[in-house]
């Protein structure tokens, strides 16, 4: 649905839905977050005013002013979703403003007649009649647990003991509760030493990530072991990797110092990315620049730009429900990255697996050449295309392609391949299949697919990625790049072979 078609009360409560789902903080799992959504909405419908009043302030971020959004207070005051209890206006404000927030940490403003405190019979859930505070308790608990417990071996600070995605919380929360000290006390065999002024920085810092949430970027460390591959019928899976206390991902020391490839300057562009409904193209075909090397694909309706491509802004007038459902599940979609000179892996953050289609992984996994569907699954880490790996690939093919050429025309004039020609005295069906191969063989080298929610191949009954719900399409530019010199430093003898 796009921002100019924001649905209204008088709409479907699954319209409604879909668009509040997209603009969620993401922090509560995609399941919980529209069970959520899904009890205020129909628990609004009679309350047009007021629901339209909720859609106002949650799709325009609360830049317009809305009135109160209520519902009955329950006997202790908490509201039940998904199995979990917990207050009304902490649910929604966690779920559409700040994902780590702390209940004791919100305060309403003075124009809200119906706020939590204020003990009426009906309750506000709009966040953004409120607004929230620091809690002095929850600053001096981060405050007493790093003074105790963070150092390291020169009394330093250890990163280790810190997970903003959430890592130690049952429920995949991120943010303050996740980071909240254990149940067991840390060991009080040595003494921790601090100098009093990494106290106060500590404390200032953590306070202010009470304020404005903690950086996305700060992550529990891990190094990962390469995930192994699970065979099912025409399925490769690949479930997300185990973590081990140390660094990120290291860069191989034998990738950190190749000589490039090419010479030639890098695109602007590293790819692009098109998007698919089943067999049709919506919106335009998305371009990351060079100076992005990571972008994130979603299924939320913020504008498109620069590292990230919503989708769920994207409209399409032939939608059916089928795909509508499929593209609620997308969430927080994947992460491509892009490392050294054209490699690149992806990060599944959405709460279903996706699947792709991709020449590196059909080799990992010991499958031929496009005969395979990789399923990855949540949380999975994976590396999808190698560019030194696909450069040799279009060389040997386009090496085999020409050569086969040229031994199908030599037995076509009557003479007999010399003992350099590939394929020698091969059959001519098997020169014929050689001489065969195209630019557009050689392209789908440096071509990576993806499908969301919904998979294809023997274990479904979606025999292609175009019987897909919502897919995309990635071109790597590097990879087209050297393709293309390629096939203009090949003495290829027949100009039309490759053609």
């Amino acid at each position: 649905m796009s921002i100019s078609n924001t649905p209204t009360s008088s709409d479907a409560c699954l319209s409604i839905v879909h668009s509040l789902l997209c603009h969620r903080q993401g922090a509560e799992s995609e399941t919980f977050a529209k069970r959520a959504i899904e009890s205020l909405v129909k628990k609004l419908k009679e309350k047009k005013d007021e629901l339209d009043s909720l859609i106002t302030a949650i799709t325009t971020n609360g830049a317009h002013p809305s009135r109160c959004v209520t519902i009955q207070r329950t006997l202790d005051g908490r509201l039940q979703v998904a199995g979990r209890k917990g207050f009304p206006h902490v649910i929604y404000a966690r779920l559409w403003r700040w994902p780590d927030l702390h209940k004791n940490e919100l305060k309403h403003v003075k124009y809200c007649q119906f706020a939590f405190d204020l003990k009426c019979d009906s309750i506000c859930v709009n966040p953004y009649h409120y607004e929230r505070v620091v809690s002095p308790g929850i600053a001096l608990q981060f405050f007493v647990y790093l003074s105790v417990s963070v150092t390291g071996p020169s009394g330093l600070l250890v990163k280790e003991e810190f997970d903003f995605e959430g890592q130690t919380s049952t429920q995949g929360t991120s943010g303050v509760s996740s980071l909240l000290p254990p149940s067991e006390g840390p060991s009080t065999a040595s003494t921790p030493t601090f100098h009093v002024t990494a106290y106060v920085c500590v404390l200032i810092l953590v306070s202010m990530m009470i304020l404005t949430g903690a950086p996305s970027g700060w992550t529990r460390g891990g190094t990962f072991t390469p995930p192994v591959p699970h065979h099912q019928n025409g399925h490769v899976q690949h479930h997300p990797p185990m973590p081990h206390p140390g660094a990120y991902w290291p860069v191989p020391s034998d990738v950190a110092f190749q000589l490039p490839i090419s010479n030639h300057p890098a695109p602007d562009y590293w790819c692009s990315i098109a998007y698919f409904e089943m067999d049709v193209q919506v919106g335009e075909t998305f371009k990351v620049p060079s100076s992005c090397p990571t972008v994130t694909v979603d299924g939320y309706v913020d504008p498109s730009g620069g590292d990230r491509f919503c989708l769920g802004q994207l409209s399409n007038v032939h939608r059916t429900e089928a795909i509508e459902r499929a593209r609620l599940h997308i969430g927080k979609g994947v992460q491509l990255e892009c490392k050294g000179e054209g490699d690149v892996w992806v990060r599944c953050l959405s709460d279903h697996a996706v699947f792709v289609q991709s020449y590196y992984l059909d080799r990992e996994a010991g499958r031929a050449p496009g005969d395979a569907v990789h399923k990855i699954y949540p949380s999975a880490y994976i590396k999808l295309f190698d560019l030194r790996q696909c450069h040799r690939q279009m060389q040997q093919q386009a090496a085999t392609a020409q050569a086969a050429a040229a031994a199908q025309a030599a037995a076509v004039a009557g003479s007999i391949p010399g003992p350099g020609s590939v394929g020698g005295i091969a059959p001519a069906i098997s020169l014929s299949a050689a001489a065969g191969i195209g630019v557009d063989d050689l392209r789908r080298l440096c071509i990576l697919r993806m499908s969301f929610v919904k998979g294809w191949g023997p274990d479904y009954p979606r025999q292609s990625i175009k019987e897909t719900p919502c897919w995309i399409e990635i071109h790597l530019h590097r990879a087209l790049q050297l393709l293309d010199e390629v096939l203009h430093t090949m003495p290829v003898a027949d100009p039309q072979a490759l053609d």
